[in-house]
């Protein structure tokens, strides 16, 4: 596997796509740290700490889901709070709508044209998705987590938390297709991706607790069982279901043509994460529906 990665950055042109990258996902990190403007930022950062120890308003439930997918961005409230979810939401109507609407089902057979007009489609949808996300997580931090703003500017500086959101999400939109064209591919996955293990470190730390025997135990096994995860996951991603095709022989000329056998191959799991991502925004729905209501 290291010999494989050194070959990588032999090659100039991997090398570079490599690194283009890496530099992506930087840039994308430091974004989750940037906060918006006209936030009180300490104060949030109180309140929210506050409201997790109380275990009543704290993040749980959907939020914590969007929380982990946006890099912890969402708890600082920072200008990538929406995350990636925008996005995938709007590529999930998408291909919904493809089995609905005459008109997408025709593009998305005409190849690669079709599919430009999909993707902008997609992009316009994306946005919408945005400013719904952007003035309700506005409102929800004002209501359960009692975000103040700037007296007298309460207007002013509502539409500039929303118009720093929407850019955010235009910003990680542009950064994952950036990764897909020219850097390794799957920028949006590689967000994704950069966005839940951002939070390995910290998750590490607080499960060892006070260091003692059963802590350490326990962490050793959890890490022992994503690694052995992680290369179950790569080969049921790799995995093709073949399917076998034998050409007749024919005769041009004088020529004897065909007779050979090929396979078409089917990826087994063609849908990729997106259900897994979309069944647990479901899961989770209920209980953050609870928590706003404050039922149970």
């Amino acid at each position: 596997m290291l010999s494989a990665i050194f070959n990588a950055f032999r090659v100039p042109e991997l090398r570079r796509k490599i690194l283009f990258t890496l530099a992506i996902i930087a840039l994308y990190r430091l974004g989750a740290f940037i906060p918006v403007p006209g936030i009180p930022v300490q104060a949030l950062a109180d309140a929210v700490s506050s409201a997790a120890d109380q275990a009543a308003t704290g993040f749980s439930g959907a939020m914590s889901l969007l929380n982990v997918f946006s890099g912890n961005a969402l708890s600082r409230f920072s200008v990538l709070s929406l995350g990636i979810m925008p996005y995938i939401t709007s590529s999930i109507i998408m291909q919904l709508m493809q089995g609905v609407i005459p008109s997408l089902q025709r593009w998305a057979r005409e190849g690669e044209t079709g599919q430009k007009k999909i993707t902008q489609i997609t992009r316009y949808l994306t946005l919408g998705l945005g400013l719904i996300n952007a003035i309700g997580y506005l409102f929800l931090f004002q209501t359960q987590y009692k975000l103040h703003l700037p007296a007298g500017y309460e207007v002013i500086t509502s539409m500039i938390i929303v118009f720093t959101l929407l850019v955010g999400v235009s910003l990680i939109m542009w950064m994952g297709e950036l990764i897909t064209q020219r850097g390794v591919g799957n920028g949006m996955s590689l967000i994704i991706f950069s966005s839940i293990v951002s939070g390995f470190p910290s998750a590490i730390w607080q499960s060892f607790g006070q260091f003692t025997p059963e802590s350490v135990a326990f962490t050793v096994l959890i890490v022992i069982i994503v690694l052995a995860v992680i290369p179950g996951i790569v080969l049921i991603e790799r995995a093709q279901r073949r399917i076998p095709v034998n050409y007749a022989k024919r005769i041009q000329g004088r020529k004897m043509m065909g007779g050979t056998s090929t396979y078409i191959p089917l990826k087994v799991n063609g849908a990729g994460v997106i259900p897994i991502i979309f069944a647990s925004a479901l899961l989770f729905f209920p209980a953050q529906l609870a928590a706003f209501f404050n039922v149970g």
